[in-house]
């Protein structure tokens, strides 16, 4: 064994040189670190005054890097490859992400069009037919239908919801009815060049039979089994629809588009209506951000939106390690108005009597609906078992509206089978509560639904 270790010694020492002669190198390497601008505490952005939420955000979050860390990282994108840590639009995991959406566009990545947002939507590509001279026309909405190809005569008009390519344009085609057009579908879009100017350019052609249908403003164009990779390829492109919820508003014409985060404008920031579930008083597609998470608090919010509302609507960049001027902002005049987890919405007095008033008519008596009685003592028990008409779904699952059968029906959420809850009382269908009542339903839901 001694000789063993000897013998490895022998090899460092003849490796790395004798220990006791061991010389240092001459000169040093030279290193100049690149730490961020924590930025220095601007006395005339600090608050002086007494309410304690204005104090503890002050304190817990002075600037906007301390709110990314604090309070957006931890609610949408707590975990590597998630929601919005590298995995969803917008990517917030970081204080540069986090700065990157002040001005950028909400809803780049919609999932379903039913969930765009109109504030949301952009001035579409436009579309033109070279052959048939008339002007572009801006594009609403795109679809593909697939199926087998069927060949219809010119003079014949396909049905609506014919098998091939259908385009949905926001004026009316100048091109009669019943009977085929050839021609070259042309997508156009404008773009800025490297010297700033605006240039329009072509970036999809398609040739094949069209015609116009329903009002003058839906094109079909036939789609043969080998313009199939042409499809595929349009697709590919990303076409930018300007009716993308397919409602027939066109959002950015109305001019009231807004980003994720509007500089100067807290109330018309995409990222804060969708915390909120609705942006001045209309109502956002979707679940209530966050999903999984606790909601942000009074302070947090606080924090977020006097970070919106100072930011400079002028400037390029912006400097998330300035301090957040809690003194100059309108929002410490009532913190409380802030919140979104039920602050004063309570059971008792608020959730029962809203079901009573609007849901009691058909869930109450000696034989409610679905075996559902709201309007006796045992209500809220009653409401923590499974949904009659979806036994997978509690009617109440605390914290959770997307996962709550009760909410689904009161929001009239297409996944839930049925009308929308609660019914007209006059028998013309169904109707919506009120936006406020809905948001103390969905606020007291997300709170934990208790029995207060």
């Amino acid at each position: 064994m001694r000789s063993t270790i000897a013998m490895v010694l022998a090899a460092l020492v003849l490796g790395c040189g004798d220990a006791e002669t061991y010389k240092p190198p001459s000169g040093s390497i030279p290193f100049e670190p690149e730490r961020p601008d924590v930025g220095t505490p601007n006395p005339s952005t600090t608050y002086t005054g007494s309410d304690p939420f204005v104090l503890d955000a002050q304190m817990r979050m002075p600037t906007g890097v301390d709110l990314q860390r604090k309070v957006i990282l931890r609610t949408c994108g707590p975990t590597n490859g998630v929601c919005h840590n590298q995995k969803e639009y917008p990517d917030l995991h970081t204080t540069g992400t986090f700065a990157s959406a002040i001005n950028a566009p909400c809803n780049l990545q919609p999932g379903t069009f039913g969930s765009v947002f109109d504030r949301c939507e952009r001035l579409g590509d436009r579309f033109m037919m070279t052959e048939q001279k008339f002007k572009e026309i801006e594009i609403g909405w795109y679809e593909v239908v697939v199926g087998a190809y069927v060949e219809y005569g010119d003079n014949e008009t396909p049905p609506s919801d014919a098998a091939g390519f259908h385009l949905h344009v926001r004026d009316v085609v100048p091109l009669e009815h019943g009977r085929a057009y050839w021609g070259t579908g042309t997508f156009l879009r404008n773009f800025i060049n490297a010297q700033g100017a605006v240039e329009q350019l072509s970036i999809f052609t398609y040739n094949t039979r069209w015609w116009v249908l329903d009002d003058g403003r839906h094109l079909y164009g036939e789609v043969h089994d080998y313009q199939a990779e042409d499809m595929e390829a349009l697709q590919k492109v990303g076409i930018v629809q300007g009716d993308q919820n397919r409602n027939g508003n066109f959002g950015a014409r109305d001019g009231k588009s807004v980003p994720l985060l509007n500089p100067g404008k807290p109330e018309e920031s995409y990222l804060v209506a969708r915390l909120r579930g609705h942006m001045q008083g209309d109502p956002i597609p979707g679940t209530r951000m966050p999903l999984a998470n606790q909601p942000p608090s009074v302070t947090d919010m606080l924090a977020l939106m006097c970070f919106i509302e100072g930011l400079d609507p002028n400037a390029k960049e912006w400097n998330l390690s300035s301090s957040i001027n809690y003194a100059g902002c309108s929002y410490i005049a009532n913190p409380e108005a802030l919140s979104l987890v039920g602050a004063g919405v309570h059971w008792a007095d608020r959730v029962w009597p809203i079901l009573q008033s609007s849901c009691g008519g058909c869930h109450g008596g000696s034989s409610p609906q679905a075996g559902l009685d709201l309007l006796s003592d045992g209500a809220w028990t009653r409401l923590q078992g499974f949904a009659f008409g979806n036994p997978q779904l509690k009617l109440i699952d605390p914290g959770r509206p997307e996962k709550s059968y009760l909410w689904l029906k009161l929001a009239g959420d297409g996944s839930i089978s049925g009308s929308r809850m609660p019914l007209d009382p006059l028998g013309s269908g169904s109707r919506s509560l009120p936006q406020d009542q809905l948001d103390s339903i969905q606020t007291w839901i997300l709170a934990g639904a208790l029995n207060d």
